[in-house]
């Protein structure tokens, strides 16, 4: 694994850009940064890459769009997304369809560059996709009360919290804390770890 990784960011808010190019050269990461899909593939060479860092919405061509397109061409280089609140069930397609995580905004730091190290760690191990789940796992997924289950159910799908207390008839509230428990309990920081888990274990229903 390359010690100070090349990230491409790929996004069409130049605030966002800076941001991001900011906090990844201080962790002393290579950044190179475009302002939309089609500036990184008129003269981005992918072949430097080490990890490509993507908005989902950006106007032209999304992120979602991008990543099906260098799919497609055969580039083999991990993806991370950036994605607002109302973007998750899309980030979690993305990341089902081979995307390697998503970061929700606002952006930390440090799950940014945890994100970053781990896309490329994995990627250059080629871990698989799907595997058993392991002993810890399911006994974490033990420890979930039934309505615990339904909130993670629903929560590796993308929904909200808003979404889930209609679709479950609980209040917001309610629902946010069975969230803070199903966090807790699955030893999760945040949303996309939930959803790595579900793609990497085949989780018994």
């Amino acid at each position: 694994m390359p010690e100070n990784p090349n990230v491409f960011v790929v996004d069409d808010d130049a605030l966002m850009r800076a941001l991001l190019s900011r906090v990844l050269t201080a962790a002393g990461m290579r950044v190179t940064s475009f302002g939309s899909a089609d500036e990184l593939l008129r003269e981005g060479d992918l072949n430097t890459a080490c990890v490509l860092l993507l908005d989902l919405k950006m106007p032209e061509m999304s992120g979602t769009e991008l990543h099906q397109l260098l799919q497609h061409r055969g580039i083999d280089v991990p993806v991370l997304f950036i994605s607002g609140s109302a973007d998750l069930a899309t980030a979690v397609t993305a990341m089902r369809n081979g995307a390697a995580d998503f970061i929700e905004k606002p952006v930390q730091g440090d799950l940014l560059i945890e994100s970053v190290h781990r896309a490329v760690a994995r990627h250059a191990d080629r871990m698989p996709t799907s595997k058993p789940a392991d002993p810890l796992f399911l006994a974490r997924l033990e420890a979930l009360t039934l309505r615990e289950r339904e909130v993670f159910d629903l929560l590796v799908t993308g929904m909200s919290s808003k979404m889930i207390a209609r679709e479950l008839g609980g209040s917001f509230r309610t629902i946010e804390s069975h969230r803070a428990q199903v966090m807790r309990k699955m030893a999760a920081r945040h949303l996309s770890d939930l959803v790595r888990m579900s793609i990497e274990s085949v989780a018994p229903r």
